[in-house]
């Protein structure tokens, strides 16, 4: 059974910092890569950043690149997402997301950003920013 379990998340003001976890477990073939999605009130799901397991190549959405940062520990089965220059946009629901090696790699870059490519999600955690 899949389990990702995330934490870090909280209150902060803007222009503050946070650090999400998400470890992965029970994953059948490994992981192939893993995401960040966030979901404000009343809001679809979006895109935050995602990393290839195997070398690490990164992707971001264009409203966090040079503020969050991606990284994982290989060895705890795990991705982080470093937040700074919080802003109160940035106020969501974080989910992590994982694809499963088994489904190998897709054909476009552009697949990372889709929730569709994902195979587990986590439960969510509360990040807000106040102003």
């Amino acid at each position: 059974q899949v389990q990702l379990v995330e934490s870090g998340g909280g209150l902060v003001q803007a222009g503050g910092s946070l650090r999400l976890s998400c470890a992965a477990s029970g994953v059948a073939f490994g992981i192939y890569a893993m995401g960040w999605f966030r979901q404000a009130a009343g809001k679809e799901r979006e895109f935050v950043a995602a990393i290839r397991w195997s070398g690490g190549s990164t992707f971001y959405a264009d409203s966090v690149k040079g503020r969050l940062t991606i990284s994982r520990d290989n060895a705890k089965n795990s991705v982080y997402l470093q937040m700074n220059s919080l802003k109160p946009e940035d106020t969501a629901i974080y989910y992590c997301a994982v694809r499963d090696r088994v489904r190998g790699s897709p054909n476009y870059d552009v697949s990372y950003r889709t929730v569709s490519f994902y195979d587990y999600w986590g439960q969510g955690t509360q990040v807000t920013i106040s102003s």
